[in-house]
């Protein structure tokens, strides 16, 4: 197999990383997902990470608590399930770091960009954690962003779901799932594919984005290697 990428921004939800249980980590999946970002590495790929929070806290989901505060609690999160997935690819012999926009010096780099592009001109994988490091921003618009700035090639939105669809096709049978569909039109025609500020970014620079599933971590090495899979945006 030969990659026609040389550098990726996976996005991950945090979800993913919780596998059947819904919540928390589920350790074996992250190990199965972190094998598939190792055969990418492998080909030679420069894989850069980030990943959501969501199956320890959901800020905007928070209720009444202060949106600002909640948010920063979200963030913490993402840091959670960075230090799981460097902890899993440190275990199968990749080399790894983790910077995180707000600083937290013990735990992790503070994210200088020149450095992120260094660690993986060198061949470790890169977890960028705390989304943007602002409040008001998902993990979607934290990774199209990284994307941007690290000039990766593409963005890799791992979900639950194969592609994008016309409707959500676990309440509507006869949904339609599109191979390619514009930036523009997801924002026209409201997709929840991702928010309205990353899918904007991600046109603004001329970043594509191709989602996909996650059900079988492969899918992120058959994307790699160019196999239709998933919905292309761009």
């Amino acid at each position: 197999m030969e990659p026609v990428y040389k550098r990726i921004l996976l996005k991950l939800s945090g979800e993913a990383l919780a596998g059947t249980k819904g919540t928390g980590l589920d350790f074996d999946k992250v190990l199965e997902i972190c094998a598939s970002v190792k055969k990418c590495v492998d080909l030679g790929t420069q894989v850069g990470i980030v990943v959501g929070g969501g199956n320890f806290w959901r800020g905007r989901s928070s209720g009444k608590m202060d949106r600002t505060r909640a948010d920063h609690m979200g963030m913490l999160a993402t840091v959670i399930n960075a230090l799981a997935l460097a902890d899993a690819l440190e275990q199968l012999g990749v080399d790894v770091r983790v910077q995180t926009a707000i600083e937290m010096s013990k735990i992790a780099e503070p994210y200088i960009r020149n450095r992120a592009i260094r660690h993986l001109e060198k061949g470790r994988v890169v977890i960028f954690g705390c989304g943007t490091g602002n409040p008001f921003f998902s993990t979607d618009t934290g990774a199209t962003l990284r994307a941007v700035e690290i000039d990766a090639d593409i963005i890799f939105k791992a979900t639950n779901v194969d592609g994008v669809y016309d409707s959500d096709p676990k309440l509507n049978p006869d949904a339609k799932r599109y191979t390619k569909i514009s930036q523009m039109e997801v924002l026209d025609k409201g997709l929840k594919v991702m928010d309205s500020t990353a899918a904007s970014l991600s046109m603004d620079n001329d970043m594509p984005i191709l989602v996909f599933s996650l059900e079988d971590p492969d899918n992120i090495v058959k994307a790699l290697c160019g196999e239709d899979i998933g919905t292309i945006v761009k």
